[in-house]
């Protein structure tokens, strides 16, 4: 490489290395920036659900990477990482292609494990990207459209739904079909009532040691409440899945259970290339995360950061995105500051409570761990939750106008057609209300990080002008 000073290399644009990216834009840091990342697109992962069911768009939900940067310090490259090289400060890529560096973040998430299930991973459904949402939708569809047609022997393996895994994610899953396949399966004069909804859970509790344990109770109650009520299996251990088919043991008796689709929630695993560092075990903690100092850098290799489900304080955080993002955030500013010869400052995270999708616009926000709110307000407080923290201002003003048209209009044709009932229509003005609030916030929010980027976007609309005039009434 010609370059006379080495770039600053991100590995994984998941919410660690986007977010640690967009902040060194906005800092204007002086080195140049390579952004590495298989894919082409940003992931916003707790908005799956909505890209499955259909809420949301591609677009809203996984931006591509091209369309949020508008930073030429940044250099994105899609592609496969082959090996990281920290003695001699070196990446190699599939392609052929390497980078040197003078700083590495090291932001590469985790990878789905299946404990050595035979044919789990070759059978199963994953849920972590939006390649994997598209793909469970039409196999969802395939097989309610299977089931139509299929013999009564044969139709409880099409309409059987099989989710491995009760933590979040799998529960997340099952409230969302619960209630959003009874609505295709209506489409297609079948029966809804015959959809089959199963959560297999190794514990014998839902929610086993993460941090929405004291949900626990909330959750049941909405899990039984969907359209179809889910059913939970716990106590068991998966043994093999088929094509058609899921063994488990429950009580040293093995079962079969008959299901064309498996959904695999069970657990998360080391990134092989973190696995693969040249880090001494004493350094790891026992899942092989790596320790970090409370800067977020390597304690051998200063120069490198590590975030997200990567990384290990002295006190051990959720593998959360506001986790991950804070560290971002987090790191951006230390890079900063050592590019301007300042001391790094220690990583604050703070959590703000949990968002829980319970089905079609349903939630549980519990903020700050202390109020859960539930039901439709829940969805609107977790909904702009999320909308407020997509990567970029203008991406997450044009979401948030998207999701408040649909909160305003989505069921216009149904209201003109029946007499509103008073308090329904009170319900719906409280709605709107609480989306006309998100949507000002994030535009406010637009407007005071990136007052020009704001201008030059809406200048058109005559919106700046008229927020202008009503802050100096």
């Amino acid at each position: 490489m010609r370059e006379t000073t080495l770039p600053t290399v991100i590995l994984g644009a998941g919410f660690t290395g986007l977010f640690a990216t967009l902040h060194l834009c906005q800092r204007r840091y002086p080195q140049h920036i390579v952004l590495i990342d298989r894919a082409e697109r940003f992931v916003f992962k707790p908005l799956l659900y909505e890209l499955l069911s259909g809420e949301m768009t591609d677009s809203q939900v996984q931006p591509r990477y091209a369309d949020l940067f508008e930073c030429d310090s940044v250099t994105f490259v899609q592609d496969d990482i082959h090996a990281i090289d920290l003695e001699q400060q070196q990446i190699k890529l599939v392609s052929g292609l390497y980078y040197r560096y003078s700083n590495l973040v090291l932001g590469l998430g985790s990878v789905p494990i299946y404990f050595g299930i035979k044919e789990a991973e070759a059978h199963t459904f994953s849920f972590r990207t939006g390649e994997d949402a598209i793909a469970l939708r039409r196999q969802l569809r395939d097989c309610l459209q299977r089931a139509t047609q299929a013999s009564d022997e044969q139709r409880p393996g099409w309409l059987t739904i099989a989710i491995v895994g009760a933590g979040p994610s799998g529960l997340e899953m099952a409230a969302t079909l619960a209630d959003l396949l009874p609505q295709w399966y209506d489409r297609l004069h079948g029966n809804p009532q015959e959809i089959r909804i199963v959560v297999l859970n190794r514990s014998r509790e839902i929610l086993k040691g993460d941090i929405n344990g004291h949900l626990r109770e909330i959750v049941q109650n909405a899990l039984l409440s969907r359209t179809v009520s889910v059913e939970i299996i716990q106590g068991i251990a998966v043994k093999s899945v088929s094509p058609d088919t899921l063994e488990y043991e429950q009580d040293q008796e093995v079962k079969t259970l008959r299901t064309a689709t498996v959904i695999w929630t069970a657990g998360n695993g080391l990134h092989p290339l973190v696995q693969q560092l040249d880090i001494l075990p004493e350094k790891r903690d026992l899942a092989g995360r790596l320790c970090v100092t409370p800067t977020l850098q390597l304690p051998d290799f200063p120069e490198v950061f590590v975030g997200g489900d990567c990384a290990v304080l002295e006190k051990p955080l959720p593998a959360t995105a506001q986790v991950a993002y804070q560290q971002g955030a987090t790191i951006a500013h230390n890079l900063h500051a050592i590019a301007h010869g300042q001391p790094p400052k220690a990583a604050t995270v703070a959590l703000r409570g949990t968002l829980m999708k319970l089905g079609l616009g349903e939630s549980v926000a519990n903020l700050f761990d202390r109020v859960p709110i539930t039901g439709r307000a829940g969805h609107l407080v977790r909904h702009g939750t999320y909308l407020e923290l997509l990567p970029v201002y203008v991406h997450n003003f044009k979401t948030t106008v998207g999701w408040l048209t649909d909160e305003l209009f989505q069921h216009h044709g149904q209201f003109a057609s029946k007499p509103r009932k008073p308090m329904r229509s009170l319900r719906r003005v409280g709605d709107i209300a609480a989306a006309i609030v998100v949507a000002s916030s994030g535009l406010l929010l637009w407007r005071a990080a990136q007052p020009t980027q704001f201008e030059q976007a809406l200048k058109p609309t005559q919106l700046p002008a008229l927020l202008n005039r009503l802050q100096q009434k």
